[in-house]
């Protein structure tokens, strides 16, 4: 005999049929981030299911999709990026479904390149909505950072790769976009030109409406033990400041003025990088991780900063500890306490201002997705396949539901290491095996004007204040020669609140150009490539925008106008902090003749990619000359690469190889060419477009000799790259050189 008191799950159930006799209203609330408005895991959501299952139970509707991220949630849609495809089809997926009958409104798939990470790790960053203009806006684990409008068009687009120097590794963990005001700001381990040549954790700012970049901030070092990052921001005012928090790749946390990226604070947490996203409430900051800490060699921290302070406030402002392997998941916050689940997959709630540990409940084993707080209910994924729902009380947490989502073949668990995101009265979440809806089927369906994170007011400068930083925009730009470019100064107080426009004077170096008391440059004739700083001064206060001169085709560079030790300023990657003389540099060889050289790097990895023009170019040839030393056994690797495929010498298994995205060779072909180390092979590299392919085409040939007739190597690619920045690239098992790079129009 079965007693409701016996059987819960039974009482649940007939409490819902009840309650389904009724017209059940719920209200809108979007989910346009990550984290929800208070970017802390909580919906003010009511009404929601505390069961559901993938037989029909409270399903509203799923969606044939492989996602990794978790979705966002605005204006009737649900945006969320994932991977699609087999072999040769493999691409990034950007999706956008009808929230209410998930019906699939438009897609965009975009060819992954330049990165090693894997397929099984595309579309790790989730999108972000902006609820004033409609736009959205996704980062690929290759580095494109997209703005769509409401319908899929693409209104502008940056490669952080190709442009700003952005490394992705095996690992494919990238930070989420996020919006504030009129900023859409992304984070990358980069190794970019001038100044910003060392590999550093950066944050870069970029105007959502333009795409016109606003500042770059570096506010850590470098080198890493891991070039992943994966510590999503938070923006908060504290102590009158509008804040920019994140993990860093260096294993800190870092405070940055949010309009200007200045940096305000920096507590020392990991002996490496943070993957575990910061939470604030109020001036406190709670941030965590998994890895060994700085002052004792156990492995793990939650820690709760007092975000009030400046400089180093390691020391000085941290308020409690508790200790918890923390590598992946972020917190939850909700009246008072915070909920945080360690790399075991046990759930700790913790009190917000003590730090005391009310309850742990375990969840499962493999701790990767974030909960979530809705009608007095916990929503969180376990990597496993298992979606949960919990009822968390003072001193203990129950489960109302558990249910484990399986591939088709029913052989393993579908991998979930999104979040949930809930608005409309249902959760959204996206697995390995497909987008689920859940809610109540009864209920209404409504939509109301989206509303973006919910962040506390500032204050507005005082017009009189002083000026304390001037920001040029664009504060990073490609100019033509020849060409008028304005740039404009803009003026900030100390709390980093706008003055308006700023009383400057303008100045610019002579290979850049001319510049007159209006921001107008007029930009030299170069008839080569370079790149420097535009700078504006008031009073004792200079702020620099970066700029970079690229000359219409053809390019040639011998390198003979350059001192040994240095490389040509505009590259993008030449240069690292790793190797005291860069990645790529000048030498002179005995005979005089001068060459970029790619010494031994000075640890780690060997692989490195230059690119020596911009991203959006398209429909030329490429060619370098070679010489690849031999050590013992070793031999290095050299190529170019043309529109994101790579042409590759290599020295090891003595062929010639052509490949696009290295970690799956998506498409790949060889062929056999025995070549001899200490001697001069000239490489050179073509992408035809033909009938909706892409012909990739390579040959190689002694240097000085007659170019063969023939291509050596010819590739097919059905799902053709159509633009991508020229570049360089090597392996330095031993050492590599390069001379006499041409870049020609066709």
């Amino acid at each position: 005999m079965h007693t409701w008191q016996s059987n819960p799950k039974w009482l649940r159930l007939s409490i819902l049929f009840l309650l389904s006799l009724f017209t059940i209203t719920t209200y809108g609330g979007d989910w346009t981030s990550w984290r929800g408005k208070y970017q802390t895991g909580q919906s003010d959501q009511k009404n929601l299911v505390s069961s559901w299952s993938t037989e029909g139970e409270n399903l509203i509707w799923r969606q044939d999709f492989v996602g990794r991220s978790t979705p966002i949630v605005m204006n009737g849609r649900v945006y969320v990026i994932g991977r699609t495809g087999d072999e040769i089809t493999m691409k990034e997926r950007v999706a956008c479904f009808d929230a209410e009958t998930g019906e699939l409104l438009w897609e965009h798939l975009e060819s992954v390149r330049n990165t090693y990470a894997p397929f099984s790790r595309i579309g790790w960053a989730c999108m972000v909505g902006d609820p004033e203009t409609g736009n959205v806006y996704s980062i690929g684990t290759g580095g494109i950072l997209n703005c769509f409008d409401k319908d899929g068009k693409i209104l502008w687009s940056h490669s952080m790769i190709e442009d700003f120097g952005a490394r992705t590794g095996y690992g494919g963990r990238t930070t989420n976009p996020v919006i504030d005001e009129d900023r859409v700001i992304v984070g990358f381990v980069s190794a970019s030109w001038g100044a910003q040549k060392p590999m550093k954790s950066r944050h870069f700012a970029f105007n959502k409406k333009t795409g016109e970049t606003i500042w770059i901030a570096s506010p850590g070092k470098g080198p890493f033990k891991a070039p992943n990052l994966y510590s999503n921001p938070v923006i908060a005012v504290i102590d009158g400041v509008r804040l920019f928090i994140a993990g860093n790749a260096d294993g800190n946390v870092y405070a940055m003025k949010s309009r200007t990226g200045e940096k305000v604070w920096e507590f020392h947490l990991s002996q490496r990088g943070l993957n575990s996203s910061v939470l604030v409430d109020g001036y406190r900051v709670y941030a965590a991780h998994g890895e060994e800490n700085i002052d004792e060699g156990k492995m793990g921290r939650i820690v709760c900063i007092d975000g009030r302070g400046k400089g180093d406030i390691t020391k000085t402002h941290e308020l409690w500890r508790f200790d918890a392997e923390i590598g992946y998941t972020s917190p939850l916050y909700h009246d008072g306490r915070v909920y945080y689940i360690d790399n075991a997959s046990n759930m700790f709630a913790l009190d917000a201002e003590t730090g005391e540990n009310y309850w742990q409940h375990s969840l499962g084993t493999v701790g990767k997705g974030s909960p979530v707080w809705a009608d007095n209910k916990i929503y969180v994924t376990e990597t496993n396949g298992k979606f949960l729902i919990l009822s968390p009380s003072d001193n203990e947490c129950t489960e109302l539901d558990k249910e484990e989502i399986k591939m088709p073949a029913g052989d393993r668990h579908a991998e979930i290491y999104g979040s949930p995101a809930v608005a409309y009265g249902r959760i959204f979440f996206a697995t390995e095996e497909g987008l689920y809806c859940i809610g109540d089927k009864a209920a209404d369906f409504k939509v109301e004007k989206p509303q973006g994170i919910v962040v506390e007011d500032d204050g507005k400068a005082d017009k009189k204040a002083a000026v304390a930083h001037i920001q040029i925009l664009p504060a990073e730009s490609n100019l033509t020669p020849g060409k008028k470019v304005k740039f404009t100064a803009y003026a900030f107080d100390e709390k980093g609140r706008s003055l308006g426009k700023a009383k400057v004077k303008w100045s610019a170096p002579a290979h850049l150009g001319k510049i007159n008391n209006k921001g107008e440059l007029k930009v030299a004739e170069s008839v080569k490539g370079t790149a420097g700083l535009i700078s504006a001064t008031s009073g004792e206060v200079k702020g620099t925008a970066r700029a970079r001169i690229f000359p219409e085709l053809p390019w040639s560079e011998d390198f003979e106008t350059y001192e040994d030790d240095s490389n040509p300023p505009h590259w993008i990657g030449v240069s690292s902090i790793k190797s005291p003389g860069g990645k790529y540099v000048i030498r002179t060889e005995e005979n005089g003749n001068k060459v970029l050289a790619k010494p031994l790097a000075y640890k780690g990895i060997q692989r490195h990619l230059v690119y020596v023009g911009p991203a959006n170019m398209s429909n030329y040839v490429m060619q370098v000359d070679a010489k690849i030393q031999k050590y013992k056994r070793k031999r290095g690797d050299a190529g170019l690469i043309s529109h994101g495929y790579t042409l590759d010498l290599n020295g090891k298994k003595q062929r010639l190889e052509i490949r696009s995205w290295a970690s799956e060779n998506r498409i790949r072909g060889m062929a056999d060419y025995a070549w001899e180390t200490e001697k001069w092979y000239t490489i050179k590299m073509d992408v035809d477009f033909k009938d909706g392919k892409a012909y990739v085409k390579g040959k190689v040939w002694p240097q000085g000799e007659e170019e063969p007739a023939d291509w050596t190597l010819v590739v097919e690619d059905p799902e053709p790259i159509t633009v991508g920045s020229p570049g360089i690239y090597g392996v330095s098992y031993t050492e590599v050189y390069y001379d006499n790079l041409k870049v020609t129009s066709k």
